[in-house]
Order: C-alpha cells, then structure tokens, then sequence
C-alpha cells in the first residue's frame, strides 16, 4: 500500500485552549506516535483480511493503562475522565477504527457486580485489561428500541437462566465475559415498556463460548478488527451474584432502580465516545487527502493547485475541526456532572454525518485510486458509515433531540 510522502505529511491539530493542559497533550502526543507507529501498519495488513487484532495490541494498550483511564485511582485506574477517554480514542479510531472502540470494552465495564469485594477485584482486572468485555444489548427486532428485548432470564434457585437471540454482539467470542440484557418480567400496567429489564453477566473463557451460547459471525462491509456475532442462548445458567446493577460503571443504580436506566446514562458517554472516533477516520481522511493532492500531479502539476479541489480540502478540514471542538465541549460537560443528554446526541449526531462526508470527498478527490484497496482511504469510507448506524442511528438522535425541544402529542 503506497504511503504517503512524509515530505508532505499534514500536521495533526492539537487540543485548543480551552481544554489544553499539559498532561492532556501527553497522553495525546503517546496514543498519537503509538497510533502511527504501531496500529496503523497493523490495520494496512489486517483490514483487507477482514482479520482479528491481535492479543499483543490490545496487551500494549493495557501497558498503557488504557483500558482504565476512567477507573479511579485507587482501584488501579488512571482516575481521568470523559475527555481523556475520547481523546485517546480518536487518535487510535485514526489509525483503526475498531482500535478506538476497544476502549470501551474496559473502563468498569461488567464490574457493577452484587457483591462489593468481587466488584472491587474486577475493577482492578478492568484497569489494567484482564477483564475486556462485549456488550449485547440488541436482538434481530430490538435495536434502536431497546425496550423491545424478549431475551428472558427467569430465575431457578440462585441462579438466572437466560433463553433468547442476541445480535450485533462484538468481540464476543474473543471477551473475557458477555454483558446481556435481559427481561426478568413483564411491564406491569402503567409501567414504562423497559420495566424487567436487567444486564447480567455471562463469564466465560477468552476464544471460547460458554455452555449454552452458541454465535454466528456476521459479514460486515467493515469495522474490521473484531469478530461481531449474533448469538443464541440456550438455558445459559448465570448465578444471581452476576446480576448486574448498571452498565458503563454507573455509580448511581443500584439492582431494583433498573438496569436499563443505567443503560441509557451509558449511552450518553457512548455517544460522545462514537463522536471522537468518527472525528478520528474522517481526520484520517483529511490528512492522507492533503498528502494526496500534493503526491499527485497532472498536467505538469501537482492537482492541489486546483482551486476546486483546494477548497474541497478546506471545507472538509473545518468540518472536521467544528466537530472535534463539539465533542470536547460535550465531554467536559460529563466530566462536570451534567447529564448533557440532548449535547450528547447532538454531538453524535453531527460528528457522524461529517465523517461520512469527509471520507466520501475524500474519495472522490483521490479520483480512481481512492476505489481501490490500495489506498486507506477507502477503509476510512466504510467505517465512517458505520458511525451513523451503531450506538443509535442518526434517527434516533434527531428524535431525542427533538422530544426534549417540544412536548410529544
């Protein structure tokens, strides 16, 4: 795959004032080199084999600390925030998108466990990655409406046995433990549909599935990196110790508030999360797109000097910029508490659209090369759309947009 002339390598943007702080331009300027030096090679090579990252990759992000940059302190995370968490996101999600999205597969996920002592010990597994998850929430008519689950868990004796169809389950097979939502009971009569709505946790071996779960691949165009699985449970027995109390390290919920509350506070930092990362492959997109225009020459000269395809350049880097600068705004909100519900589908909403803009430019500005597999900037077009369907589509932000600007008749 030809690279682009590093006489002409863009230089990336770096964070602005508002949110510039010294530590914070570290641990960008670390996750940036590591991003460039070892992801991206990795992502030429892997991408187009539709192949797994490597146990070694995701083992030197947990050198890093990575998998627990929003664990605390004391429980052997880096004790940051939001922020951090998307930021180094976005400079991994530049090199591979699925890279980015590992990330979430720590950071307290499957942690919220009834017993104090156990969830303590796996907070610690969580910081320092020997406790990666997948999360598996949707079913073949439950996505977007999650309410709509019909995966039951019906209680035995001490244990939970889970029956039901699972879809869109990444990681699955290779997670330390599957995260599944799942209906204990029926909404009783003027209950809100999500009424019996529980996470429970299915530990299980690395490589493997457990006993009762097995888990067909599905062919995605891209997003490549991971495995994403729609799974079958059959009697899958989980004892009520593994009962979950919330998603996403909520601290807030505890086992009779409901889990699928804690599940949609989660969505607010997943959102802002899908944001970074999509600002991260459409500024992939950007950066090989201004290496290209300088590479290649037509007529006598380089076809940067086309105004056309300059002005082009210009708008999609401030797109890119604008939405950069939003999800750090939206990220700071979280770190200070504030729900930022309507901020954080905004900013998914936007910074998603734009990806897949830039990268579609970005194509065509790469004319008959950017069709092929030889340039990255077709990989960076396939990923991009992904953004606009996973952690809820661009529809259904615009509806939670809109239904908190006016009353629902």
């Amino acid at each position: 795959m030809p690279k682009p002339d590093d006489r002409y390598a863009p230089r990336p943007p770096e964070l602005l004032s508002p949110w510039r702080t010294e530590a914070r331009l570290r641990l960008q300027q670390e996750a940036r080199a590591f991003a460039h030096d070892v992801v991206l090679p990795m992502a030429d090579e892997l991408d187009r084999q539709k192949a797994e990252m490597p146990r070694s990759l995701i083992d030197a992000m947990a050198e890093r600390g990575w998998f627990g940059i929003t664990i605390p302190a004391e429980h052997g995370g880096l004790g940051l925030g939001v922020f951090e968490y998307c930021l180094v996101s976005e400079e991994l999600a530049r090199a591979w998108l699925s890279v980015g999205s590992i990330l979430a597969r720590g950071q307290g996920l499957g942690t919220q466990t009834l017993d104090d002592a156990r969830r303590l010990d796996l907070l610690r597994k969580s910081a320092r990655g020997a406790w990666i998850g997948s999360i598996s929430l949707s079913e073949p008519t439950a996505g977007s409406d999650l309410a709509g689950v019909q995966t039951r868990a019906v209680r035995e004796g001490d244990e939970w046995v889970l029956t039901g169809t699972k879809r869109w389950a990444g990681f699955a097979r290779a997670a330390d433990f599957i995260e599944v939502l799942a209906r204990t009971r029926d909404p009783e009569p003027g209950e809100p549909r999500s009424a019996g709505l529980e996470p429970f946790l299915v530990v299980k071996e690395p490589g493997t599935f457990p006993k009762g779960v097995t888990g067909r691949v599905i062919d995605k165009i891209g997003y490549h990196g991971f495995l994403t699985f729609e799974l079958e449970l059959d009697g899958v027995r989980v004892p009520e110790s593994d009962r979950l109390t919330g998603l996403y390290g909520d601290e807030g919920a505890d086992a009779d508030s409901g889990g699928f509350a804690a599940v949609q506070r989660g969505l607010n930092i997943a959102r802002v999360h899908t944001a970074a990362r999509a600002v991260g492959v459409a500024r992939a997109a950007v950066e090989d797109t201004q290496a290209y225009l300088q590479e290649r020459e037509q007529f006598g000269h380089p076809i940067g000097d086309f105004q056309a395809l300059r002005f082009a350049l210009a708008d999609m880097a401030a797109e890119v910029a604008q939405a950069r600068a939003f999800w750090c705004q939206v990220a700071h909100l979280l770190d200070q508490g504030e729900p930022a519900e309507s901020e954080s589908a905004m900013v998914k909403l936007l910074a998603t659209e734009m990806a897949v803009r830039v990268t579609n430019q970005a194509m065509q500005l790469h004319g008959g090369n950017g069709y092929t597999t030889e340039r990255r900037v077709e990989r960076y077009w396939r990923d991009a759309r992904l953004t606009t369907i996973f952690e809820g589509t661009s529809e259904i932000q615009r509806r939670i947009i809109s239904d908190r600007m006016l009353p629902r008749p």
